[in-house]
């Protein structure tokens, strides 16, 4: 059976070796009083959350899904509801929310680091809770006192759940030319009417009501994208005390029957005439909706950092204790008639591979989650501006690339059990199907790629990009006189400066034929992200090197371990840059050329 322990150790390197996070959150006032044994405290006691409540339920909600009855009521997995009102009572929902409302007022990056350890232990169940602080932010910022004061402490308390309502049967990414309406009424509420597909937690039976926001047009609303608006939508419409009252004009017309994520309830939703209350302004929703859905790109990107990290972790596990074979260089095991199979070494290069991106994945999304409570608290505008950018740019790579190795670290994983990982008991399938949703929900992975290079880089020309060219010199330079880090700074240069030569090469041609940014948008995305990493594990091979000669036997073997992991990394995984940067040079002709009849 497959088994989860939440990695401390690696986190804790991270958040204090790495970033020194005391010292950062020190800066902010909301969070100067912060110390390193409460954020130890807190990860601690949540991952025995995850690991002895959540994981054990994983199998349990794949293998018995959601029931919807005949009047759209919707019943989870067995144990579903219980570990949900363990969290509720625990705290866990208030984790970083604003104090006025209810909240611990804790990091964000804290949240994130604890959200990590629920995708591991159970991505479906993390799901019910998750769009939730997505919707008290967009409210946060954009709602009115009165809907501030009704929605915000029972969404931050956990009472009641959120959702993001976009996607419609006909449309998709393309918002422009979705159809639910919304009519204003004679008490300054809406009537939404329109059906909306895919919504992840659409409707259960795990907390009391459910706040749906809904994106709809106006009667009088222009045509596209500047036509819609932001409408909150409670599954029970509050009373006059703010409790749960009538039920609702939206019901769940079905569920979805998926590949993965069994657990969740993908429900089709009906909204008949359903009241409604406008978010902010009048054909400005999507405004609104952006702030919850980069929130949710970010929680995908660590959703898929949550499995490979426990499909790394089961199958490092078998591969310590299956005998089969012996080593190439002789036997490793004498007095056994096998060996481990992971003398072997393509064995190895899947454990390594899986390794190399957990670990960067930790380092490069904790990283972004500090600069995203920088860009929101630090009392210097300046550096909100350039943290809020560089979240801005680096917003689709967590989504695109974590999500993309993610799914192919659950692959290896599997494959390191052979036969075994095609049998369900052993998790590890599961796991894949898991994974293969977080590629392609808030935004495919081509969407993200082309929101990188076309919004985020050309879109400004370069300016976010060259502020994390500057925090990569920056690294470099401090590592100037220690001659080991060359093996490390040296490649991480290198692609800094063709990065900047091939955007600049994208551009020129995407003038004369957008085209050309289409057809280089996807092995862009990995170049950046291959930057990233690489920077990532300069960055922690820079802490461990410094650190290992005067360490104890333990970490003196964790140190080594980074170190190992990092030159690994360069030397098997970042050479996928050359072939990705001859991709992109190739140009769009070679796929454009061919006649669609001869496909």
């Amino acid at each position: 059976m497959p088994q989860y322990t939440p990695p401390l150790r690696d986190m804790q390197f991270v958040l204090h070796e790495m970033l020194n996070v005391e010292a950062e959150l020190a800066k902010l006032p909301q969070h100067e009083d912060i110390d390193a044994e409460t954020i130890d405290a807190v990860l601690e006691e949540g991952g025995k959350f995850c690991s002895e409540i959540l994981q054990p339920l994983n199998a349990v909600g794949d293998r018995e899904g959601c029931k919807l009855d005949a009047d759209g009521n919707v019943t989870t997995p067995t144990g579903f509801k219980d570990a949900y009102k363990q969290y509720v009572e625990a705290g866990w929902p208030s984790l970083a929310a604003d104090v006025d409302y209810g909240g611990q007022g804790l990091p964000h990056l804290l949240s994130s680091a604890f959200m990590e350890m629920i995708n591991s232990s159970n991505q479906a169940w993390g799901m019910y809770p998750g769009l939730s602080h997505g919707a008290y932010t967009a409210l946060l910022a954009f709602g009115t006192d009165a809907q501030k004061d009704l929605y915000l402490p029972k969404l931050v308390s956990g009472e009641w759940t959120g959702t993001m309502c976009l996607t419609e049967p006909h449309c998709g990414t393309d918002l422009g030319i979705l159809k639910t309406k919304a009519e204003e009424q004679a008490d300054g509420s809406y009537a939404v009417s329109g059906t909306k597909i895919f919504i992840s937690a659409g409707e259960h039976d795990m907390a009391d009501n459910i706040v749906h926001l809904v994106l709809a047009r106006l009667p009088d609303a222009p045509e596209g994208t500047k036509g819609i608006s932001l409408f909150v939508v409670p599954k029970f419409v509050p009373d006059a005390d703010g409790n749960p009252g009538e039920r609702n004009g939206v019901k769940c017309g079905s569920l979805e029957h998926k590949m993965g994520i069994h657990g969740n309830a993908t429900a089709v939703l009906n909204f008949d005439a359903a009241r409604g209350w406008m978010v902010g302004e009048p054909n400005k929703g999507l405004k609104a909706m952006f702030v919850m859905m980069n929130g949710a790109r970010l929680g995908v990107g660590m959703q898929s950092l949550g499995l490979a990290e426990f499909a790394y972790q089961n199958s490092l596990a078998y591969a310590k204790d299956r005998l089969q074979g012996r080593s190439l260089t002789g036997p490793k095991n004498p007095g056994k008639p096998a060996d481990a199979i992971i003398v072997h070494p393509d064995v190895r290069r899947m454990l390594m591979t899986q390794k190399a991106y957990v670990e960067a994945a930790r380092a490069f999304t904790y990283w972004a989650g500090l600069a995203i409570d920088l860009s929101h608290k630090h009392p210097d505008e300046s550096v909100r501006k350039d943290n809020d950018d560089l979240v801005s740019l680096l917003t689709p790579v967590i989504k695109g690339f974590i999500t993309d190795n993610g799914y192919e670290s659950t692959t290896l994983a599997m494959q390191v059990l052979g036969g075994h990982g095609y049998i369900t008991e052993w998790g590890l399938e599961q796991c894949v199907r898991d994974a293969r949703i977080n590629m392609i929900y808030e935004g495919t992975n081509t969407i993200q790629a082309l929101d990188l290079l076309g919004r985020k880089v050309l879109g400004d020309m370069g300016a976010k990009l060259m502020k994390f060219g500057k925090v990569i010199q920056e690294l470099i330079m401090r590592q100037s006189e220690y001659e080991g880090m060359k093996e490390f700074t040296d490649p991480l240069g290198k692609l800094a400066v063709q990065v900047q030569t091939l955007t600049a090469e994208i551009g020129q041609k995407a003038m004369k034929n957008p085209d050309e940014a289409g057809a280089a948008a996807v092995p862009y995305l990995r170049i950046i992200g291959h930057l990233v990493f690489s920077f990532s594990w300069c960055f922690s091979a820079s802490v461990a090197m410094r650190k290992l000669d005067s360490a104890n036997d333990a970490d003196k073997a964790f140190y080594q371990a980074k170190l190992t992991t990092a030159r690994f990394y360069f030397a098997k995984l970042y050479p996928e840059t050359e072939m990705l940067i001859n991709q992109v040079k190739a140009g769009a002709a070679p796929l454009m050329e061919l006649d669609e009849a001869l496909f």
